[in-house]
């Protein structure tokens, strides 16, 4: 492991001579300047982990060189000294960035630990960064396709105000994702964005869940609870599958988000919030409406700014990019050497129909990063529903989001085993299939299968 490298900058060349032996003595290598327009220059040039500057130097100050470092966007970390201190000197330099302050004569001993002390705060620093980019590079929409192009537009539209958005979208099509990127663009990213799935929280519990409850309030109340909405406060509050919530639940959103403000369980005195509300449903809410399960003018409160997150069927341009970025994440997580994505490998995947959207695809990309031995992903590495050659295998019991999703997965696999039983012949196929030749061609342009290149323009 290197070395952490410091630079100490004073126009006392005792002072740079005793800092410059008892770090050293430490173990850290140590450079010094007698000057801030020195010291600067050394930063240009060469990569330090901390800075110990003097407050009062010659023509240029240190608060003045401070400045300059945080105007570099440098992420050294900064000590400042000074045998002139005063309080409206060292706030300022906090306010600049420094990590401490601390007066001459200097104690030799308190200096060490005040060093110790910044670069293990900007360890820590480095550290949360690198996970907060993991974090949000896992959080990303990925894609190029018109319809992704067009989202980002409308995110960027509609990001950085206040209404209240209502996503729309097939489960797996990543909802969430777009949830999270309006928060990430928006003027409450620095705060919280706070998730509830109202359908996977049984009906006795959501109501706490949201709003909180007190000690006592009900049977299993042993302590008192914060509520969704309040941890949300200045944030964003996502409601995933809003559809699902019971009419009793949605009465008391409603009334939330004309209030802005709410009783926890058992509580008499309210709670003042302000958190911008984002939504999302599979489902067709206004049908939902005519049936009397949503409330039309919760619905209206909801769906200020509709989005609708296209299935991957119809961005299957996108899917190259998403499989690559998969495989990238997953090989990253298990410790293994990313893995190439054979030709006819991508292609079977950009023609299959993803009944199950990106979260099938995405398991799919994990399950071959770890079970494929080899570093190329292969068509025949591939789950039998998706390799144009072989028996394709009917697992229908797999987690479709509807009825309609898993018929159509039958279905699409169904007439791919017909037409590899017919050696690709669409008329063969259709006889077989009792369907007209035309009719099975818009099957197949539906679900994404590609005739054989006699067939084309037949």
């Amino acid at each position: 492991m290197s070395r952490e490298r410091i630079l100490v900058v004073d126009d006392e060349s005792g002072v740079r001579s005793s800092l410059k032996g008892v770090l050293e003595d430490e173990g850290y290598t140590v450079d010094t300047e007698s000057s801030a327009e020195g010291g600067l220059a050394r930063l240009d040039k060469n990569p330090y982990d901390l800075v110990i500057m003097d407050i009062w130097l010659p023509r240029m100050d240190g608060v003045e060189a401070l400045a300059k470092i945080r105007s570099k966007k440098n992420d050294v970390a900064t000590v400042m000294i000074s045998g002139h201190g005063n309080i409206e000197t060292a706030v300022k330099a906090i306010k600049l960035g420094a990590y401490d302050f601390v007066e001459k004569p200097l104690s030799l001993e308190k200096t060490v630990i005040v060093v110790k002390n910044a670069l293990n705060h900007r360890r820590l620093e480095q550290e949360n960064r690198y996970l907060r980019e993991r974090f949000e590079s896992k959080h990303v929409l990925i894609g190029d396709s018109p319809p992704m192009l067009r989202l980002r537009q409308e995110i960027a539209l509609a990001a950085p105000t206040n209404g209240r958005v209502l996503i729309y979208g097939e489960n797996g099509t990543g909802k969430e994702l777009v949830a999270r990127s309006i928060h990430n663009q928006s003027l409450r990213h620095h705060a919280k964005f706070v998730e509830v799935n109202c359908a996977a929280i049984p009906e006795e519990l959501i109501e706490s869940e949201l709003f909180g409850h007190v000690r006592g309030s009900f049977t299993g109340a042993l302590i008192d609870k914060t509520g969704k909405f309040e941890l949300a406060d200045g944030g964003t509050l996502f409601l995933d599958e809003i559809g699902d919530m019971s009419l009793k639940t949605q009465a008391k959103v409603l009334r939330v988000l004309q209030e802005q403000k709410f009783e926890p369980v058992g509580e008499t005195t309210s709670v003042e919030i302000d958190c911008r509300v984002i939504a999302a449903t599979n489902k067709n809410l206004e049908e939902e409406i005519q049936t009397g399960r949503f409330r039309e003018d919760l619905f209206f409160r909801l769906n200020v700014i509709p989005f609708h997150m296209p299935p991957l069927r119809e961005r299957r341009e996108d899917i190259p990019a998403l499989s690559r970025h998969f495989v990238a994440e997953f090989s990253e997580e298990n410790g293994k050497k990313c893995k190439e994505i054979d030709r006819s490998a991508l292609d079977r995947l950009v023609s299959y129909h993803w009944p199950g959207n990106v979260r099938e695809l995405k398991n799919i990309m994990e399950r071959l990063v770890i079970m494929v031995p080899s570093d190329r992903i292969e068509e025949k590495d591939l789950p039998p529903p998706l390799q144009q050659n072989g028996n394709v295998h009917f697992d229908v019991l797999g987690d479709f989001p509807s009825l309609a999703a898993a018929r159509e997965a039958y279905e699409s696999r169904y007439i791919l085993r017909k037409l590899h039983e017919n050696a690709g012949n669409v008329s063969k196929t259709a006889e077989a299939l009792k369907l007209e030749r035309s009719h099975l061609y818009r099957k197949m342009k539906s679900y994404g299968i590609a005739p054989s290149k006699g067939e084309e323009g037949t």
